[in-house]
């Protein structure tokens, strides 16, 4: 079983920058998964961020974060990333990576999450 491990989490500022990673313990196989972050606000339920495909060349965002993050990955490393940029308060939550053998737009598609890393933007 893969083994997801996020990290960089932080408080900022709103209008700032944070890049948060997502290490996996799969090394053969980790090209073929596709990789995606989710997010979880105190007293909301888990929302879709977005997701990369195995190769990387292909990324999907939910609207409400299109144009202000982004997914790429380093397969050398076995690691994911999600850069976040002109981050807004709304924006406070926290964050987990997830694995999925397919490309899927959805929370269910996904196999495993990691435990999260914790994103909180001041006002």
């Amino acid at each position: 079983q893969v083994q997801l491990v996020e990290s960089g989490g932080q408080l900022v500022q709103a209008g700032g920058s944070l890049r948060l990673s997502c290490a996996a313990s799969a090394r053969a196989s980790f090209t073929q998964y596709f990789m995606g972050w989710s997010r979880q606000a105190p007293g909301k339920e888990r929302e879709f961020v977005g997701v990369i495909s195995g190769s990387g060349d292909w990324t999907y965002y939910t609207d409400s974060v299109e144009g202000r993050f982004t997914i790429s990955r380093d397969n050398a490393k076995n690691t994911i990333y999600l850069q976040m940029t002109n981050v807004k308060p709304e924006d406070t939550a926290v964050y987990h990576c997830g694995l999925s053998p397919h490309a899927t737009l959805t929370l269910d598609g996904f196999r495993s999450w990691g435990q999260g890393t914790q994103v909180t933007v001041s006002s």
